[in-house]
């Protein structure tokens, strides 16, 4: 298929606005952490005389919206599956607006936490779309790069969105932080629309033949990796508000400072995992893995101090954020022509590892364990991650050996 030529103009527009969807959602998830004593404080009796019981529980926020995540990533790369890539992006960014503006509204815990999980629904599959289209856009052989741009608005908004939102929501409410994220969205709407080019459906998919793509172990193998590997960064991100203020003695208006250290890292750490994808994926996971359990250590040692806080936030950042670049394109590759079912699946892993590490870490802080023993649930985490790294090479290498196919995949619909 002839790919659209495109302007330098409009393909500088049509990335920016793919990158600027990932940046309101990272915006709207991570926000969220750092303002959880807020929402608590609100919709939550007995804040006051039980903070700890009451912020385990607003952490029921973070778990529906990644289940919704893990609910709708699947479900929309299946039924698209003849969808035009491009079309389907519009829908997604719309349920976006809609689910972030009832967020905002909600008078409830109960009412937020449902729409919570409705905006959630579009996460995995624009970030699987976005990325597709990001591949197209750039031109052949810049897999790697094309994924860490379409997630780079995700590192980017725990530099600037993120800090933003949670100073807002400090200032002004937290349901000021959710309309900041609807005009994101609504921003980014417009200019995909504008900038996008409208690429056509495939006629010849079909959701079954789109979910016979799940019959490669190879493909449940890397959802483990991400689905409990990646727990790992959400047990301790959940809770950093807390860490900042209850076991490091800063202010809460030190909370947006610590954020955005840990986003210059998830930054720069998506840089070079894209980077580093395109020449030898599996050297960076199994690398980037090493590296983050050791951060994850010292982080239980050292975050009390404010200068070991910064300083391992922002080693947090990098080596987690090396890690997703080189798990999507696996993904990617290894679902063959599934390839927006493999992407979407992939934060559809990462965000069961969300639920997964907030979880565990709202366990260990309601038993009394304190606010840095996630930490130690995180580096458990990842020690599997990087075993199941391992068992996806042996597998790989396997399959190598008998011949079998193991790349083979188009970002063409």
């Amino acid at each position: 298929m002839t790919e659209p030529s495109l302007s330098p103009l409009r393909r500088g527009v049509a990335l920016f606005a793919l990158a600027f969807g990932g940046f309101g959602i990272g915006v709207t998830e991570f926000a969220t952490m750092g303002l959880l004593p807020d929402i608590a404080g609100e919709l939550i009796p007995g804040f006051e005389q039980a903070p700890d019981r009451v912020i385990a529980q607003a952490g029921v926020l973070i778990t529906v919206y990644a289940l919704g995540v893990v609910v709708g990533a699947p479900t929309f790369a299946v039924l698209a599956a003849r969808m035009s890539q491009t079309r389907l992006a519009f829908w997604l960014l719309g349920l976006f607006i809609v689910g972030t503006v009832a967020s905002a509204c909600m008078p409830t815990f109960g009412s937020l936490a449902l729409f919570r999980f409705v905006a959630a629904l579009p996460h995995g599959a624009y970030f699987g779309v976005a990325s597709l289209l990001a591949a197209r856009i750039m031109g052949p052989g810049k897999r790697g790069r094309g994924i860490a741009l379409a997630l780079s608005g995700l590192t980017i908004a725990n530099v600037v969105g993120v800090p933003l939102a949670t100073w807002m929501g400090q200032l002004l409410g937290w349901r000021s932080a959710y309309v900041l994220v609807a005009v994101i969205f609504a921003t980014t709407l417009l200019l995909s629309m504008l900038a996008l080019p409208r690429y056509p459906g495939n006629p010849e998919r079909s959701p079954l033949r789109e979910l016979s793509a799940l019959r490669n172990p190879r493909i449940w193998v890397m959802i483990a990796v991400g689905s409990v590997g990646f727990g790992g960064f959400f047990a301790v991100y959940s809770y950093i508000a807390e860490v900042t203020t209850r076991e490091t003695g800063l202010s809460p208006a030190m909370v947006p400072w610590v954020l955005a250290c840990l986003g210059v890292g998830m930054t720069i750490g998506n840089l070079i995992g894209g980077w580093a994808t395109d020449r030898d994926p599996r050297r960076t996971v199994t690398w980037g893995f090493i590296g983050f359990i050791i951060v994850l250590v010292l982080y239980t040692q050292l975050a009390w101090h404010p200068v070991g806080l910064f300083a391992c936030g922002f080693m947090l950042g990098v080596t987690s954020s090396m890690l997703i670049p080189s798990i999507q394109s696996r993904l990617i590759r290894i679902s063959d022509e599934a390839a927006l079912l493999g992407a979407a699946v992939n934060h559809a892993a990462f965000n069961i590892g969300n639920s997964l590490g907030a979880w565990l870490g709202g366990i260990v802080i309601a038993g009394g364990f304190g606010y840095l023993a996630p930490g130690w649930v995180g580096a458990a985490l990842a020690v599997v991650g990087l075993g199941l790294v391992a068992v996806s090479n042996t597998v790989e290498r396997r399959d190598k050996a008998r011949g079998l196919n193991t790349v083979g995949i188009s970002v063409v619909e």
